[in-house]
């Protein structure tokens, strides 16, 4: 079984520590990104390395629940988040590269099989592009709440 990867991304209208800050403010979440319903934090406090979290989104219609953990922050220019789930290790690493007086965001969403079943072999082999395919519209989503939030003007 092969790794499966998907990279987007976008620029927007503000600083790189602007972008970092809104990417990373755990607490605000739900009210920056669309198709986040919920997040309950489960370790730490603040944004490093091993501060973890139950993430309640909507997606394909219905509330799923994921553990996710901060992986890795060399602030401003990237973090990565874990999230181990149904056999698969999923990382989503962000990375702001400063552009004049922008950022240029990328989100690089992979799928890593951790020793799945046969039954899981299978079912991404067939239903693994969808759902890379279902996570690009996902993940330009989220960009695009965030260049919302990181765009707006601050009193």
């Amino acid at each position: 079984m092969k790794n499966r990867t998907v990279e987007c991304s976008r620029t927007i209208d503000a600083s790189p520590e602007a972008v970092f800050a809104v990417l990373t403010d755990l607490d605000q979440a739900p009210d920056v990104i669309t198709s986040i319903r919920k997040v309950e934090r489960l370790e730490g406090e603040g944004y490093e390395v091993g501060v973890s979290w139950r993430e309640t989104r909507k997606m394909f219609g219905q509330e799923a629940s994921e553990v996710m953990e901060v992986t890795g922050v060399d602030a401003p220019r990237s973090t990565t988040i874990g999230s181990p789930s149904h056999g698969v290790y999923y990382t989503t690493e962000f990375r702001c590269e400063p552009d004049g007086e922008s950022t240029v965001v990328t989100a690089v969403f992979a799928g890593i099989p951790q020793g799945p079943s046969f039954m899981q072999k299978v079912g991404w082999a067939i239903f693994g592009a969808t759902g890379m395919r279902a996570s690009r519209k996902a993940l330009e989503a989220d960009l695009e709440d965030i260049a919302k939030a990181a765009e707006a003007p601050t009193d």
